[in-house]
């Protein structure tokens, strides 16, 4: 019994400590170690040093920064009914005996009708502002971006998680991009409050009391 419950105060201790994730990892990466530069070849156009004078800097790079708006908001609904109805009949009878003395008749009637009706809906918003970097560059030139963003409040701290695939066409102006415009987006808010605790408490303990004899 004492191994079981060293474990489960490991895992206790883990799960408060850093909430699960969805996002791809990692959520941040060093810019690569610049190319070494080339020789000058006296020319007034050097390639390694061109920089478009009417371009904005925006992020092409491993290691570059992007401003994600996030503007999720989801909205589904179900809907379905059905019903059927089944009705059936039975009837005999036995023919009298001495001029129809003793004749019996008989006869049974069913009806099964049923009826089924069933409404779903649900609403999700989520808005905010988190920044991420590039992580890997692909051959098309679309970027892997990841990011997170901890917010320690009073005793517990908030998770805010982001990744996903951006185009370069798709960045506006000051390098941001709204989540809306982000393939395989990855959102999600975490913490791991004491609310957090407090339900993983009640989980262990159920687990221990479910174990004892009575």
């Amino acid at each position: 019994m004492k191994p079981l419950i060293i474990l489960a105060l490991l895992a206790l201790a883990g799960c408060s400590a850093t909430p699960t994730s969805i996002v791809q990892r990692p959520t941040s990466v060093r810019p690569m170690l610049p190319e070494p530069a080339l020789a000058s070849n006296g020319a007034i156009y050097q390639a390694a040093a061109y920089k478009p004078m009417f371009e904005d800097r925006r992020a092409r790079h491993i290691g570059d920064m992007l401003t994600i708006s996030i503007t999720e908001r989801t909205n589904a609904m179900k809907a379905g009914a059905s019903s059927g109805s089944k009705s059936g009949s039975v009837s005999f009878s036995t023919p009298g005996i001495a001029q129809g003395r003793f004749g019996a008749n008989v006869a049974a009637n069913a009806v099964n009708k049923f009826a089924d009706g069933d409404n779903q809906s649900a609403t999700n918003t989520f808005s905010g502002v988190i920044g991420v970097t590039v992580t890997e560059v692909l051959s098309n030139g679309n970027l892997i971006v990841a990011g997170e963003k901890q917010i320690a409040l009073n005793k517990g701290v908030e998770f805010i998680r982001f990744s996903g695939m951006v185009s370069p066409d798709s960045i506006q102006s000051g390098n941001t991009v709204a989540s809306t415009q982000v393939a395989d987006a990855r959102i999600e808010y975490r913490t791991n409050s004491q609310i957090d605790r407090a339900e993983m408490t009640a989980m262990v303990s159920r687990f221990f009391q479910s174990l004892l004899p009575f």
